[in-house]
Parts: structure tokens; C-alpha cells; sequence
């Protein structure tokens, strides 16, 4: 099955840790990560007042189903010291399930499609640049969607990119 990951980190040394979470999620048994986007330096979301962040997306094809792969996701953020304190606040690392195949799934503890990637910049730039055709929930392929955010001061190509 394929299935889009965001990653995204803002405390320590963020081009390491976003390495070693694609390298971590390519280790999973029956997961492989068969696509990565560059690296976007981002402006904070929500609470502004915390470093800049580093994210991408991967694609990646897996047999785990969507509830194995959080799994594995939370686990391989708390093995990189992630601590959840607050509401979009600093982080080591944050992996979220954007997409999984053509699931809509709305549990508490997961929600697919994620349900603000269409309104972040960080989520969709990445994600037109793995994907650019895929057929989002609303109609629009990813590249439309990414559109939306194209000269957005916030959301520059790191130099540091794939």
C-alpha cells in the first residue's frame, strides 16, 4: 500500500534527525521508502514563537496497516526524543500520515487524510514535489494544491536538499 509521511523538526540538529527517521522508516519490515522530497525551511505554525522548521515528505509502499504504522511512527519519534508538551510547539521530530492508499479513516487517534495538509504549505510543497498527480480528496491533483502556496515567503527550499 502507499502511503505519504510528513516530517518535520525544529529543536537540534534538524537535517540529522529527518535522515534518521527516513532511514528508521525504511528499516520497518514491509515498509520501503520509495520517494523524498527536498528539504523545505519553514516558518512555525500556531504558536510563532519557536525555531524555524525543517520538513519533507516520503513516500513509501507498505504492508503495515494504518494503525501498525502510527505505531511505528510515534515509536520512531520517541526514540529521537520527541516529548509532546504542547500544541504545535518545539519538536526533535513529527511524523504524520498524510495519505494511506485511498483511505478515509477518522478515529480518535488517527485521521486520514490528515485534515489540515491542504491548508500548509510545508505539507503540500513537499508533497506536489513526491507526487505532483496525485488525486486529492477535493478534486485537485497535489501540484494544484501546492499552487496555493507557491511564493509563500514562510516555505523556501533548504539548501541542504535532496
Amino acid at each position: 500500500m502507499k502511503a505519504y509521511i510528513s516530517l518535520g523538526a525544529n529543536i537540534g540538529d534538524r537535517f540529522s534527525q529527518l535522515e534518521d527517521a527516513v532511514r528508521m522508516l525504511q528499516s520497518l519490515g514491509d515498509t520501503d521508502v520509495t520517494n523524498h522530497s527536498s528539504y523545505y525551511e519553514t516558518k512555525p505554525v500556531g504558536v510563532t514563537d519557536q525555531p524555524d522548521f525543517l520538513n519533507a515528505v516520503v513516500e513509501i509502499e507498505t504492508n503495515l496497516a494504518p494503525l501498525d504504522l502510527l505505531e511505528q511512527t510515534q515509536a520512531i519519534e520517541q526514540e529521537l526524543g520527541r516529548i509532546r508538551t504542547k500544541k504545535w510547539g518545539p519538536r526533535t521530530i513529527d511524523l504524520d500520515i498524510l495519505l494511506y492508499e485511498d483511505e478515509n479513516i477518522e478515529l480518535e487517534s488517527l485521521i486520514i487524510p490528515h485534515p489540515r495538509m491542504l491548508e500548509r504549505g510545508f505539507v503540500m510543497l513537499p508533497l506536489a514535489e513526491v507526487a505532483p498527480e496525485l488525486q486529492l480528496e477535493d478534486g485537485r491533483t497535489a501540484a494544484e494544491a501546492a499552487r496555493a502556496f507557491a511564493g509563500d515567503s514562510g516555505i523556501v527550499k533548504a539548501e541542504k536538499s535532496r
